[in-house]
């Protein structure tokens, strides 16, 4: 159970994780957004400052003027600079050049003059600024009809200088969401390895508890013939004799089932299926663990009601919950007596299983089918186990699209309910 409980808390650290992650590199792209925007925001001033600027080295307007209302912003790259008369282009670009550089503006920018009459470009200057960044120049000015002469001043690579002055944000941003990348490559790494390691020992642990059974049978029936007198007695000779042989075959055959259970994280396990007589399988099985029942003293009845026993499953798997059913039932009584019944209601096969053992609490039973889980209450340590066979059933059930149902009280006794569909194929 403390397995269970370090892998939930691995998972919820790594859960917590990733999401400080995500919500790191969240707030670092909504940051860098932000610091465009701010970027965008100063250069638009500073082309402004830069108009103001060249108003006051030229006469571009004559009479009082009101800057802010003769400067327009059609789009993120154009600023129109509203003119009332012919403007000598020349001197233009040599003062609107050294207004850029005196406000830190360095991208190539492209200037026309336009005619209100012939409502188009009639003159197009380029300036190529100092330390500006030389990119391709094939970029045609738009035109924005106006009923008054203007100069416009087009940035084409307005959005490329932005991110370049961003370039410091941009390369801390980057090293921390490599860092972050890494990190969480780690994390994914390392709960890669403790995955790989759960699945070892959920290797082990299955192959020692769906092993343990038989093997306790083969001790108990080489005892029987380490007997003395045991020659005397020809017929249990070879009983107990068929018994180990028996026992051999079938361990022999569910090792390879067991390395697919244990390496699958698949929640349907490979079955093979066939039409078989699941009133004989449970007979079979109780005659496999004879020597169990014997050592026990276990009673057990069966009531096999049904006319039509036939169902078409996996049955070496089915004979596997069977015999985990019926060890359980033994395993936690005081006296066991086990009444194991077969019956189809509607389009289910049921098969249910009895005990008059210890009981298993409402809270229990809502966990018991966990891999690892153990109950944990009143003297249930005295039966050491691994907390695999139920979940081992369960997986079973879910393979053949079927359910498994318990119910139990403490002190009198667990009922254990499986249905598998009737026409399942």
């Amino acid at each position: 159970m403390s397995m269970v409980i370090r892998s939930k808390a691995l998972r919820l650290v790594i859960l917590i994780s990733t999401l400080l992650v995500a919500i790191i590199i969240t707030v670092q792209l909504v940051w860098l957004q932000k610091v465009y925007f701010f970027e965008a925001k100063q250069f638009n001033i500073n082309i402004s400052k830069s108009i103001r600027g060249l108003y006051e080295d030229m006469p571009l307007m004559q009479g009082p003027i009101s800057v802010e209302k003769l400067i327009e912003n059609p789009s993120n790259d154009a600023y129109l600079i509203r003119v009332d008369h012919t403007i000598n282009m020349d001197t233009l670009v040599k003062n609107l050049s050294n207004e850029l550089v005196d406000f830190g503006i360095f991208t190539d920018c492209k200037i026309a003059f336009f005619d209100t009459y012939e409502q188009k470009y009639t003159v197009e200057k380029h300036i190529d600024l100092p330390d500006a960044y030389h990119l391709s120049n094939n970029h045609d000015i738009p035109v924005f009809e106006r009923n008054y002469p203007y100069v416009i001043m087009y940035f084409p690579h307005r959005g490329e200088y932005i991110i370049r002055q961003m370039f410091f944000w941009i390369v801390t941003s980057s090293t921390l969401l490599i860092v972050l990348i890494c990190f969480g490559a780690s994390i994914f790494y390392l709960y890669r390895q403790k995955f790989l390691n759960e699945i070892q020992k959920d290797f082990v642990n299955n192959f020692t508890h769906e092993f343990k059974t038989p093997l306790s049978v083969i001790k108990i029936a080489g005892d029987v013939l380490s007997q003395k007198n045991i020659t005397q007695n020809p017929d249990k000779l070879t009983k107990y004799a068929a018994i180990i042989t028996e026992q051999t075959v079938h361990l022999q055959q569910q090792v390879q089932r067991l390395l697919q259970i244990a390496f699958t994280e698949q929640r349907n396990l490979q079955l093979v299926k066939e039409k078989f007589d699941v009133n004989e399988l449970i007979q079979n099985a109780i005659n496999d663990i004879q020597p169990l029942i014997e050592e026990k003293n276990v009673v057990i009845k069966t009531s096999f009601t049904t006319r039509d026993p036939i169902i078409y499953a996996d049955r070496s798997h089915l004979f596997l919950v069977i015999i985990n059913l019926i060890e359980n039932a033994i395993k936690y009584a005081q006296k066991p007596v086990i009444e194991i019944s077969t019956y189809r209601k509607e389009n289910h096969f049921h098969i249910a299983v009895k005990d008059n053992g210890i009981g298993i609490s409402k809270e229990d039973q809502k966990k018991i089918f966990e891999r690892f889980y153990r109950v944990t209450d009143g003297n249930l340590h005295q039966n050491k186990g691994f907390g695999l066979g139920l979940h081992f059933v369960k997986k079973i059930i879910d393979a053949h699209f079927g359910e498994i149902e318990v119910d139990s009280t403490l002190g009198k006794g667990s009922v254990f309910i499986i249905k598998i569909p009737k026409n399942y194929n």
